[in-house]
């Protein structure tokens, strides 16, 4: 295993789990802006602690790898429902670059939970609570 082997699976996971926690947190700061945007939407606004619930929990279990295919796996969903609801049903009634912006959005979405299928598929990689020391083969 090389270097850049070792240490691109923790980079990763630290860089997909931070969006989510900070996203999370920030609905907690932003609770009632957040559920009245949601219920803008036609998305409950009661389902807003699930969502930070998701975010927060599925994020720190995403950055620091325990049950991490899991959070992945979770997060993935999220990410496409959420792009889904938020983005590609909004561009729909838009145009020009408006439609243009909440594509891109969409397709970020889209992106984001390709990247957490990869964790899903592969694993948490090095340096993570979930991480199972190697066998080491018998002489």
């Amino acid at each position: 295993m090389t270097n850049l082997t070792a240490y691109a699976a923790p980079l990763g996971r630290v860089l997909l789990s931070f969006m989510f926690i900070l996203s999370g947190l920030q609905k907690i700061t932003g609770y009632a802006g957040t559920q009245g945007y949601m219920e803008m939407m036609g998305v409950p606004g009661a389902l807003l602690p699930i969502v930070i619930l998701v975010e927060v929990v599925g994020g720190i279990a995403l950055l620091i790898g325990w049950q991490a295919q899991i959070a992945a796996f979770l997060l993935a969903g999220f990410s496409f429902v959420s792009g889904f609801l938020f983005h590609f049903l909004p561009s729909l009634g838009m145009e020009g670059m408006a439609a243009q912006g909440e594509m891109i959005g969409f397709m970020k979405n889209l992106t984001i939970a390709g990247g957490m299928l990869m964790v899903v598929a592969f694993g948490p990689g090095t340096l993570s609570v979930g991480k199972k020391p190697a066998a080491v083969p018998a002489e």
